[in-house]
């Protein structure tokens, strides 16, 4: 099974697959991490809206940061090609084709 894994994503070795494991983490901890102060510096408060809205807006604020900090992250680790190849194929998929080059 992870040779498989590592096959579809190109991973030469099982030290590889473990720092992007790492990178993954660091990832997601840290965007977890600054939710709440990015959140306060854009000015928006649990308070001043629905729900459902606030909750919206910030996994929408907090999807955009990950992609950067992935990318910070990576290049810290020496992965950053990994990485840009993983988000271009994101950023095609969700309809970015024709600003991403091959």
């Amino acid at each position: 099974m992870i040779t498989k894994f590592k096959l579809k994503y190109g991973i030469e070795s099982n030290y590889q697959l473990i720092v992007i494991f790492i990178v993954f983490g660091i990832t997601g901890s840290t965007a977890a991490l600054i939710s709440d102060p990015l959140m306060d510096l854009i000015n928006i408060k649990k308070s001043d809206l629905n729900f459902f809205v606030y909750w919206a807006v910030r996994i929408i604020v907090i999807t955009f940061v990950y992609q950067i900090i992935l990318l910070l992250v990576a290049l810290i680790f020496g992965q950053f090609k990994f990485f840009w190849n993983f988000e271009k194929k994101m950023l095609k998929r969700i309809g970015f084709k024709k600003f991403i080059s091959n």
